[in-house]
């Protein structure tokens, strides 16, 4: 049971920070891509997200809806989840880091594939997609290039 949950925390805490990222009207993104995830989120397109927006679009945030909207006024806006999302960010690297420390069972700082299979199954799965220098060998630097990739195609899909 704990692995299960362990290994579904390795992509869900991403998931948040990616939701979470592309909620806010500045930053680094490219213009046309500045929340793109809020925008597909708001179906009536007034700004804001309501929880069944959230439920459908984004139902990872559904259970700390009530946390994220400070004015209690039953919509998110992107203020709110840009607020919630920096307020958390180092409770998910934290977690992040735990996760890749218990799958990573020699602490070598690499995950290895026999480490993947038997701690993190989910992760084996993928694990030649993920292992970009091909070295049998999951850094963390690996990993986040892996989210990143996916998270580009999903944002120009």
């Amino acid at each position: 049971m704990f692995k299960r949950t362990l290994i579904a925390a390795l992509f869900l805490v991403p998931a948040l920070g990616f939701a979470a990222d592309n909620t806010t009207t500045t930053g680094t993104a490219p213009k046309g891509e500045r929340g793109s995830h809020f925008k597909k989120a708001d179906t009536d397109g007034n700004g804001t997200l309501s929880r069944a927006e959230v439920e459908k679009a984004m139902p990872h945030l559904l259970g700390k809806f009530e946390s994220i909207d400070t004015n209690k006024d039953g919509q998110l806006s992107r203020g709110e989840l840009s607020a919630w999302k920096k307020a958390h960010r180092g409770e998910r690297q934290a977690k992040a880091a735990e996760r890749f420390k218990h799958a990573d069972t020699n602490g070598d700082g690499k995950i290895s594939r026999a480490e993947a299979e038997q701690n993190a199954p989910r992760l084996a799965k993928k694990f030649d997609a993920i292992d970009a220098n091909k070295d049998g060998q999951l850094t963390q630097d690996e990993l986040r290039a892996y989210r990143e990739t996916k998270r580009s195609r999903r944002d120009k899909a």
